[in-house]
């Protein structure tokens, strides 16, 4: 392991004349040769502080302000640097909403994540996919303020096909040789979003630009990079470490982009992995030992700061250019979890980067406290995965009680709505504290926050009953298949995110774990003849497939996220101009109190002497005996601190 130093401990070794350990790059460089070391942020989503604004309190594990002294360090040990930054950098949080909903962006403001990635010295970056889901103006206001450029290759302006920013740069730069003599360099830094943006955030997006695929892009600019004189070229791909085997319009793109001629190192995000990691063991051309993807360096340095991705290279002159000759991989974190599940800060803050945005994140935290009702019932998601759920059924409460409203005067008032939504904060990648988790009383807006964490807005589509249960299927790739008698089968996709877990209020419905499941963690079709959903039944009687409805959900959805049967943006009816967020403050202001207690509208059909296991917070002991419609019990730890529960079908 690499020595991890905090910013304190450096400066006091340097004040005491003690030796900073470097890259043994650094140590073999000679005349001729030189150590650059690449620094990656990426998926910040304007986590600056380390503070949890949801559960409002401090955190160690994320901020870019530790993540800074991080940065400080390697600085400080190498002789040449660049940072980078891999997008997702202007949404997810509640200062996020702050800013968009609340503040606003006049022009000549600065967006406090700018603020503080012009503190840190952020070099170069490229845009993620969430940098559109507050609109293009907006974009374009946060974006005046950078003091870098911003680069993204495959966003296009409609017809001509001039990209939306520069789709690339090339830096003049000096490298200090192994001799200590300076030499110029050009490096070129291209980056890539994933094309279904287009998709995400159609109502922002469609008609004024268009999404071109990653792979088509990087061989379009690629050699006009080399050909300008770029001695090495970097590819900041917003876009995930997924399949080798390329096919058009990739969403994680980056092992076929590793491949093409020209690129000699890829950074990695939009997943919220970290690479390299045992994570990507198995995946086709990734050797995540070596840290390399097809042989070249890459890097993913996982998400809201929470580690610092870092690429050594080791050049030599090439005639008049650079050539790589040698490469290692890291990402460094800013905090690790103890046996005790407790959490050990790695770094402290960087000061300059808190005090950049000291006064929006005080203003923050006086949004987010504001309360706006009450609830009688707590609000967690700890089994939301498992069995019907509180956290949830707000969420479905609060969009059938808008939809409702809207669909009076319409065409398609009368029909039959239901609303389908799905748990966001389900541990998984989050980690074990990753859970809604609201006491009864006061409902505030970081509850709210809490409770849906996305800008997303209203969206209603029409279908039939035959698509209902399709839609279903398609969220039962959640489970694994399970065996009928056996014992503590693991019940849960490790690959399947949470966000595409719909529950469908409004129906009542069991899942049959014995049965494969009908479509893969992407959507695709496996088995077209599964049938895990049986029992679907509206008002008490067996659903008819040619029954139309209408279904309140979000426009993510609505338009092709996650790919759902009877959701590709051609079934939409209605088009909300409030997000879900703005619904369910609305709906709890309405309603003064609520109670939302989770009434099991869906349950595992029974599968005798079967156990399963699965793992979630370990807070869920508070709450797991008043979970209805599945019977669950405490089966030990689970794995990096979450806790193991029991299933009896």
């Amino acid at each position: 392991m690499p020595r991890q130093l905090n910013r304190r401990s450096f400066l006091a070794s340097t004040a005491a004349g003690s030796f900073i350990l470097l890259h043994p790059f650094s140590a073999r460089a000679q005349a001729g040769q030189a150590h650059l070391r690449l620094m990656e942020t990426t998926d910040l989503h304007v986590h600056v502080w380390p503070y949890d604004y949801y559960a409002d309190k401090p955190v160690d594990t994320l901020g870019l302000s530790r993540t800074a002294s991080i940065v400080a360090e390697i600085r400080a040990e190498a002789t040449n640097s660049l940072l980078l930054d891999n997008g997702d950098f202007l949404q997810g949080n509640p200062m996020g909403d702050y800013i968009a909903y609340e503040r606003g962006m006049k022009e000549g403001d600065s967006h406090p994540v700018i603020t503080a990635m012009n503190t840190v010295g952020i070099e170069v970056s490229t845009l993620g996919n969430h940098e559109f889901n507050y609109g293009l103006e907006f974009l374009t206001k946060a974006l005046a303020g950078a003091g870098y450029p911003v680069v993204c290759a495959n966003i296009v302006k409609p017809g001509g096909g001039e990209t939306l920013l520069e789709p690339y740069v090339i830096l003049d730069r000096e490298l200090i040789d192994g001799a200590g003599e300076k030499h110029p360099i050009r490096i070129g830094i291209i980056g890539f979003v994933p094309p279904q943006v287009m998709n995400w955030d159609r109502k922002h997006l469609e008609g004024n630009v268009e999404a071109r695929d990653i792979l088509a892009s990087a061989r379009k600019y690629v050699p006009e990079m080399r050909e300008a004189g770029a001695d090495i070229v970097i590819a900041l791909s917003h876009s995930g470490i997924g399949s080798a085997d390329e096919t058009e319009m990739m969403e994680n793109a980056s092992v076929p982009l590793a491949a093409i001629d020209g690129i000699d190192c890829v950074m990695t995000g939009h997943s919220h992995l970290v690479f390299p990691s045992d994570t990507y063991a198995d995946y086709a051309a990734v050797d995540a030992a070596a840290g390399t993807i097809h042989g070249k360096p890459a890097v993913m340095g996982g998400f809201w700061g929470s580690h610092l991705g870092l690429i050594d290279l080791m050049l030599e002159k090439d005639g008049s250019g650079w050539r790589v000759t040698g490469h290692t991989a890291e990402a460094r974190p800013i905090s690790k979890r103890n046996e005790d599940r407790s959490i050990t800060a790695l770094v402290e803050d960087d000061q300059a980067v808190l005090d950049s945005v000291k006064a929006e994140h005080e203003a923050t935290l006086e949004y987010v406290r504001r309360a706006v009702g009450t609830t009688t019932v707590p609000l967690h998601s700890y089994f939301a995965l498992v069995a019907d759920d509180p956290s949830v059924q707000v969420v479905s409460n609060a969009q059938t009680w808008y939809i409702e409203q809207m669909m009076q005067g319409t065409e398609w008032e009368g029909l039959p709505i239901l609303s389908a939504a799905a748990p966001f904060k389900a541990g998984g990648r989050g980690g074990p504290e990753y859970y809604t988790d609201v006491a009864p009383g006061a409902v505030a807006i970081k509850n709210v926050a809490d409770l849906y964490l996305y800008p997303n807005t209203v969206r209603a589509v029409l279908i039939d009953g035959a698509t209902v249960k399709d839609w279903l299927e398609r969220s039962a790739g959640m489970f694994n298949q399970i065996d009928p008698g056996s014992a503590d089968a693991i019940l849960l996709n490790p690959d399947f995110p949470s966000y595409n877990f719909d529950i469908i209020d409004g129906v009542t419905y069991q899942i049959d774990l014995s049965q494969p499941s009908k479509y893969g963690p992407k959507g695709e079709p496996l088995n077209p003849d599964a049938n895990r959903i049986v029992n679907l039944q509206f008002n008490g009687q067996p659903i008819d497939p040619a029954q139309q409805f209408v279904v309140a959900t979000n426009n993510y959805r609505a338009e092709g996220g996650g790919s759902f049967p009877g959701a590709d943006g051609s079934t939409i009816i209605f088009e909300g101009p409030d997000t879900n967020r703005d619904v369910i403050v609305r709906y709890i202001v309405e309603q003064g109190e609520i109670a939302p207690a989770a009434d099991a509208n869906w349950t595992f059909a029974p599968l005798e002497g079967t156990t399963v296991l699965f793992e979630t917070g370990p807070k869920a002991a508070d709450y797991a005996a008043s979970v209805k419609g599945v019977t669950i019990e405490p089966a030990g730890d689970g794995a990096d601190g979450f806790a193991a529960f029991r299933i009896t079908l």
